[in-house]
């Protein structure tokens, strides 16, 4: 009789006590509601790790949406435009915190990989960062999915993704910088210096290679992308799925901004080959002088030539010409 007691309280505590650890009721979505609004409150941009992505991203029903920058920000994982990626973000999230528009149906929030693993399992991901839209119903479709690789991941570009997948329209406020003005500045101040110095011999600025070479710099970035890079804030470069860093993107739609440097000294090369060339058909000049003028223009032109036709070629799928690299 003892015996059947005791086995019976037994059960009635493993029941009672084990059975409410294991069964803890999930929260309503009012509450979800109400605690999101109250962290978003503190920080605009919420840290999730694998159990806070399950319980306020996807767990059902939602009446909100939520934009998760899925990111890599540890030092040994060597993730070199997840910093920049990641403030970025934050400019729109409190840019949407202190805006018109700003509500309890739209939170922003952060998983990274050392503080939710188990979350890029489950949703697949094997690069960073990623920006993903899940939406108040339903799972998160294609262009849920923000194409980096296209718009890059500048707040303004963030901010428009975030308008075409929810209707919610976000003023990107930026933080002041005075470093623009700082440098616009110093270099006022420096060539108002030199004017003054030569004040009295002013013939400098009439000097054709020195506008020249102004010219052709201007020209060099606007032609390899500079404005592009302004407008589009592309990432530096990219690392791909096997680790390996991309420097040149492989479409003719998008761009690295190390792929503008790259295509800029390409053209200043070629420039300068064609300068060498040029001035070695100068009379005035040495016999030899104009031999070795004429070569090295001539090697400057056809391997850089050759190199930016190589980027050319991999970057616009079936163009069939190459010269000296393939």
């Amino acid at each position: 009789m003892k015996c059947a007691l005791v086995f019976v309280a037994l059960y009635l505590f493993c029941f009672y006590y084990v059975g409410s650890q294991v069964r803890k009721p999930g929260i309503s979505m009012a509450e979800r509601v109400q605690q999101l609004t109250e962290m978003a409150n503190v920080k605009p941009v919420l840290k999730f790790n694998g159990n806070k992505f399950r319980d306020y991203v996807k767990a059902t029903p939602r009446n909100y949406s939520v934009i998760v920058m899925f990111t890599a920000m540890a030092p040994h994982r060597q993730c070199m435009v997840c910093k920049h990626a990641h403030d970025e973000f934050v400019i729109v999230a409190n840019s949407f915190r202190y805006s018109q528009a700003y509500s309890n149906k739209l939170f922003f929030a952060i998983v990274d990989f050392d503080e939710g693993s188990d979350v890029f399992q489950m949703m697949r991901l094997n690069t960073a960062p990623v920006f993903i839209h899940f939406p108040p119903k339903g799972k998160p479709k294609n262009l849920d999915t923000m194409d980096i690789q296209r718009i890059g991941f500048s707040a303004e570009s963030i901010a428009k993704w975030i308008n075409e997948r929810t209707d919610i329209n976000i003023r990107v406020f930026r933080p002041p910088n005075y470093s623009g003005t700082l440098a616009l500045v110093v270099l006022f101040t420096l060539v108002a210096a030199i004017l003054y110095l030569r004040r009295n011999n002013l013939e400098f600025l009439y000097n054709k290679n020195m506008w020249a070479t102004g010219a052709l710099f201007f020209c060099f970035s606007m032609v390899s992308g500079q404005m592009w890079n302004h407008i589009r804030g592309p990432p530096f470069v990219h690392k791909g799925q096997n680790g390996q860093i991309a420097y040149i993107h492989g479409s003719s739609q998008a761009q690295f901004v190390l792929e503008t440097y790259i295509v800029m000294v390409l053209n200043g090369a070629i420039v300068l080959g064609m300068i060498l060339l040029t001035e070695s058909g100068n009379r005035k000049r040495d016999p030899k002088k104009r031999k070795i003028l004429a070569v090295a223009g001539l090697v400057l032109v056809s391997v850089f030539f050759s190199l930016i036709l190589s980027v050319f070629r991999s970057k616009t799928q079936g163009y069939p010409y190459s010269f000296l690299f393939k």
